[in-house]
């Protein structure tokens, strides 16, 4: 049995003040949806990021479904999506009978590779949904190009890329919609939640309706109706404001949070820099035109075996270190729309070969010594 602390993948911070304004949120009788903490937290995405309207959700996974919903996505219609990544990209169209174009990831950002969008268009595409893997802007310059030529909708998958830029705006600004993450492994969380942005005015109501189960209770609340009633398709998608109240605290702190995540990634970067030159092992890259969010820090290794072997060889040393997505079209679903193994090449070597190191924003300079340390040694015996 080894005496040495065991250093998880992840752990969520508190700041400080979560528990008190749950506390708070409980006192003021309203720990249902849409309460003070939500509209503080829609108040604050609107300021802070300039987005038409921000929504809280239940988790991502029901921004994107709300997404689909307020596009009138149908049966027939394709959308294009990247394979590497969650499955809840995808699923979220699927369940609206939508047939997703799997296309491949550039090799050095693991984005969506914006060179291969114009060859998977249809007549049936409806939109695209470009996915800011580890908080790096896809080229949402020319993904923006394509789809106004085309008619055709943007949907930002930015559950990795909260605060992160491309160019000189933000992520989550570009689509007409976007969609975010506070999953406990996100760089601020409230355990399980999400948000829709909505960047285009005339889909507000919509994304309103939609989130209150179909009826226009939004509009009821404001006044602007004397009762509300069933006027669309809908489901429950609003988050307790409890998890709105530590949603609320982790924002507050956010900057913070951000800068002890970045001193991490950048130290990780400093002590593995020259090593993985020499021994073939590639490190994330970050276009000059972008501001990373300082969502992970991951090494693709030279093969998957040697992958494999670090984690394991890890693992011995008491240090979790994990795998990332398995490509989405050689699973047993992805292959029921036609996809197979060999399809995608970028995307499956990419998969093979990568491994995330611990990241959350309590790593010390020793924990992030002794990963590095680990990961070397464990490479000695490749």
């Amino acid at each position: 049995m080894s005496d040495r602390e065991f250093l998880p993948f992840n752990r969520a911070a508190l700041t400080g003040r979560e528990t008190r304004y749950m506390l708070e949120a409980v006192a003021r009788g309203h720990i249902s949806g849409d309460g003070p903490f939500t509209k503080r937290c829609h108040a604050w995405f609107e300021e802070r990021l300039g987005v038409e309207k921000a929504l809280l959700t239940t988790s991502c996974t029901h921004a994107l479904e709300l997404s689909a919903l307020v596009l009138d996505l149908a049966p027939g219609d394709e959308v294009i999506v990247p394979s590497f990544t969650f499955v809840s990209t995808v699923n979220a169209f699927a369940l609206r009978g939508v047939r997703p174009m799997f296309v491949d990831i550039r090799p050095d950002t693991l984005n969506l590779d914006e060179n291969l969008l114009e060859a998977a268009l249809t007549e049936r595409t409806r939109a695209i949904v470009p996915v800011h893997y580890a908080g790096v802007g896809c080229e949402m310059d020319a993904i923006g190009e394509l789809a106004a030529a085309r008619g055709l909708a943007v949907v930002e998958d930015n559950a990795h890329g909260l605060l992160g830029h491309y160019k000189d705006r933000l992520l989550g600004t570009f689509g007409d919609l976007a969609t975010l993450s506070f999953h406990e492994t996100k760089n601020v969380s409230c355990g399980e939640g999400g948000a829709l942005l909505i960047n285009r005015p005339e889909l507000r109501e919509r994304a309103e309706i939609g989130r209150e189960k179909g009826t226009n209770r939004s509009r009821f609340l404001r006044g602007q109706v004397d009762k509300y009633t069933w006027v669309d398709l809908g489901s429950s998608y609003l988050p307790s404001d409890l998890l709105a109240a530590f949603l609320a605290a982790q924002l507050e702190s956010i900057d913070q949070i951000q800068a002890d995540r970045a001193r991490v990634w950048h130290a990780y970067r400093e002590r593995l820099g020259a090593w993985a030159e020499t021994v073939g092992v590639g490190l994330p890259q970050v276009p000059a035109h972008c501001r990373q969010a300082y969502h992970m820090f991951y090494m693709i290794c030279p093969d998957a075996e040697k992958r494999d072997a670090l984690i394991a060889g890890l693992r011995r040393e008491d240090i979790l270190a994990v795998f990332h997505y398995v490509p989405l079209h050689s699973a047993r679903m992805g292959r029921t729309f036609g996809y197979r193994e060999g399809d995608l090449p970028v995307t499956e070597d990419r998969s093979a070969r990568l491994v995330r190191l611990p990241f959350f924003r309590e790593l010390t300079e020793a924990d992030i010594d002794r990963v590095c340390d680990a990961v070397r040694a464990v490479a000695r015996g490749w």
